[in-house]
């Protein structure tokens, strides 16, 4: 993911500055792009640095993220109740990601893993770590499908309102486990 974006940035940016570069030398005026550029390498060092720190790790006492941000949250061992692991199709493809979901005893999502970020590995030491019942869901679901069964394991900004249907409070029941 950190290479992709990187690539990402260089190829939108490298071009869009070598053409400001070649009008802007002629003028005198290229010192403006010049501090644009900075900004920009500026944005793009901060960010790198972020994914970097970005990291989740189980303890005695219990889990803690560490988010992009840096923003640290912790969660007891006792506000654990349960851990879905599932896979999940990425808008338009037909690959999927694992995605792992830390739930409290409510069903609200505490502490969340995606496959774009963490390995597989990492989140079935997670889930082992945490010595909590693990809900595995057998088969891959879209978007848009785990958003009407369980919207509350989503980010905000993912969820959309859809058909929903009443939630079983038995954890994993409308996952299809």
């Amino acid at each position: 993911m950190l290479r992709q974006t990187t690539l990402s940035i260089f190829a939108f940016f490298a071009p869009v500055f070598a053409v400001l570069y070649w009008l802007t030398i002629p003028l005198g005026e290229w010192q403006y792009v010049a501090h644009g550029q900075a900004v920009v390498m500026i944005g793009a060092a901060i960010s790198v640095i972020g994914f970097l720190r970005t990291c989740i790790w189980v303890d005695e006492t219990g889990i803690t993220e560490r988010g992009f941000f840096g923003r640290v949250t912790t969660f007891d061992r006792d506000q654990v109740a349960s851990v879905v692991a599932l896979e999940l199709y990425q808008s338009g493809a037909i690959d999927t990601h694992p995605q792992l979901f830390v739930t409290g005893h409510d069903g609200q999502l505490l502490v969340r893993m995606r496959g774009q970020f963490y390995s597989q590995g990492a989140m079935d030491t997670v889930a082992d770590e945490l010595g909590v019942p693990v809900v595995r869901v057998p088969d891959p679901m879209t978007l848009t499908e785990l958003n009407r069964l369980r919207p509350e394991l989503l980010y905000w900004f993912e969820r959309r309102v859809t058909g929903r249907v009443a939630r079983d409070p038995e954890a994993g029941a409308d996952l299809g486990v």
